[in-house]
């Protein structure tokens, strides 16, 4: 019976792949969770599981660090937002992936994929994986926001970003602990940020996964989500809010 491991540092989107995964995969005997690159490299030394489902941007050791040093032991399934670039570049190598939030339909073609598979030599991924990582290194997402904050400028890491969220001719930058304004459109802000940590949930609103406590439903069955730092709560628009139906 095979055996599965989900690598995703964001508790939200791992429970995500794991629901999915199970609808579309019921005879797997495990599915083994990690939450960064070093826990994978030691569930896969310890349980040995037959493929491997890696996010790519993980702290310390990203998911092309942990492929890389997996080196031929077991199939893999990269899990992504990439751009059409680097989907393209999965497709030449005959790689499986799923694009984030997993839908029920690509999951059961990566599964069906992977199960063809499960009797060959998984495959060598070394010309891939370079390719993912110069891409990967030139287009870098935004570390830092230059915003208002009164009348003093000040330097935001993006990562200490709660939410964004647009207003009249401005874009609202929400922190744990202040607000701060900025030019930038949404659109065009979302288009620099790291869409595996940052989600679009309205067309004037974009959330920090790390941020999010819980996501709940409210009476029209809309996802809402209590943050973890901040009082107010965020609903997800009918738009996106596919992104949360295993949530």
């Amino acid at each position: 019976m095979p055996s599965a491991l989900i690598a995703e540092d964001e508790p939200l989107l791992r429970a995500q792949l794991r629901a999915r995964l199970c609808d579309a995969w019921p005879d797997l005997v495990e599915i083994i969770e990690a939450e960064n690159g070093e826990q994978a490299l030691a569930l896969v030394q310890e349980r040995a599981p037959d493929v491997v489902f890696l996010d790519i941007r993980m702290p310390r050791i990203s998911g092309l660090d942990v492929a890389r040093a997996l080196a031929g032991r077991c199939h893999v399934v990269f899990v992504t937002a990439y751009d059409e670039y680097a989907i393209a570049a999965f497709d030449e190598g005959a790689v499986d992936y799923v694009l984030k939030p997993a839908t029920a339909d690509r999951m059961a073609k990566v599964v069906a994929r992977v199960k063809a598979r499960l009797a060959l030599p998984p495959a060598d991924l070394a010309a891939l994986l370079q390719r993912l990582a110069e891409r990967d290194e030139a287009a870098a997402p935004l570390k830092w926001i230059r915003a208002s904050l009164g009348n003093v400028m000040q330097m935001i890491a993006v990562a200490d970003v709660v939410y964004f969220r647009a207003e009249d001719k401005y874009t609202k930058v929400v922190t744990r602990d202040c607000e701060a304004l900025i030019r930038t459109p949404i659109k065009d802000l979302y288009d620099d940020l790291d869409q595996e940590a940052f989600w679009q949930i309205h067309r004037a609103t974009i959330v920090n996964l790390n941020a999010i406590a819980r996501v709940e439903r409210d009476f029209r069955d809309q996802p809402v989500i209590t943050l973890k730092s901040r009082p107010e709560r965020l609903t997800v628009s009918r738009t996106f809010a596919h992104r949360f139906k295993t949530m």
